[in-house]
């Protein structure tokens, strides 16, 4: 039995003449007429009544006729289901990133990508980078952002984006001494408490850090470390020290803080967007789409890194 079978019969107890339903499936009535009578040694009963005033559904029929639209109700789900499956407006996204992202691009990216696959679940896990990488690796996450590349063993396999640029810049309470400049300098900032990000969780952070302010400095060497930076920001406001982050702070609304550029002029390791090469997931495609659309100076560069890796 197959699901034309289905549509054949339904057709006949709709219009109730095997000429009609003919017409309307496209098909001869002989054709049609031998399909019903398959279909009735098949199912081992008499489907319908064949009279002079027309084909009328029997007993059999109509409990046949009942579950066989329901089952082409649910082929033609099956199909519009499967449509949007493979256009990424149904499934997954497992999304891993750092909480700076939250700043900047991800709140426009997110809130786009919500409104164009509103069907799709995301599961959003916010991660540092030492953790979201090997995750990404291990297949437990479908997109990473992450500060800097993922790097270790597997992440040969990934393909990654920079997708925004971004140097260092302090934090300090509006009491601050410092609250008032326009930028503070590597030796200013060696002659205060510091906070910044954990080493462990940041690497690359640190070793920037490291590098602006020497790696024998006795104020990172005692920094407090704050896991992301609004805890950075808050701890600043509180008069804890100097919260040292990415310039992405600013957009952060907070009563009680300045802002400053340091100086020299410190990238930090760029944000980067990071997927298995080998996904080929609808939702994954869709995803990538939305970052083109939102960050199209990104564009040119994930299409570039798509093309090495094929």
């Amino acid at each position: 039995m197959e699901a034309r079978h289905l549509r054949y019969a339904v057709a006949l107890a709709e219009h109730e003449h095997f000429g009609r339903a003919a017409g309307e499936l496209g098909i001869a009535q002989p054709p049609l007429s031998k399909q019903i009578a398959d279909l009735e040694r098949e199912v081992g009963a008499r489907l319908f009544d064949r009279t002079r005033q027309g084909v009328f559904p029997t007993a059999a029929g109509e409990a046949f006729l009942a579950r066989a639209r329901r089952a082409l109700d649910e082929i033609a789900a099956a199909t519009v289901d499967a449509g949007r499956a493979a256009r990424g407006e149904t499934g997954r996204l497992r999304l891993g990133f750092i909480a700076s992202a939250l700043l900047d691009p991800l709140p426009g990216i997110l809130s786009r990508f919500g409104r164009e696959r509103p069907d799709v679940r995301l599961e959003l896990h916010e991660m540092a980078t030492s953790r979201s990488s090997p995750a990404l690796v291990a297949g437990e996450l479908d997109v990473a952002l992450t500060l800097g590349p993922p790097r270790g063993a597997g992440a040969e396999h990934l393909v990654s984006v920079p997708i925004r640029r971004d140097h260092v810049i302090a934090v300090v309470s509006t009491a601050h001494p410092y609250a008032g400049q326009q930028s503070v300098s590597a030796d200013q900032l060696r002659r205060q408490p510091l906070i910044v990000s954990a080493g462990e969780d940041e690497p690359a952070v640190v070793a920037v850090l490291r590098t602006l302010l020497g790696t024998d400095s006795s104020a990172l060497g005692g920094a407090t470390v704050a896991r992301d930076v609004h805890t950075i920001i808050g701890l600043a406001a509180s008069g804890v020290g100097i919260g040292l982050g990415p310039s992405r702070m600013r957009a952060v609304p907070r009563p009680g803080v300045r802002f400053c550029e340091v100086t020299p002029r410190t990238p930090l390791p760029d944000l980067v967007l990071s997927f298995a090469a080998r996904d080929h997931s609808p939702v994954l495609r869709a995803f990538l789409d939305t970052i083109r659309k939102n960050c199209p100076d990104v564009g040119a560069a994930l299409n570039d890194r798509l093309r090495t890796h094929t």
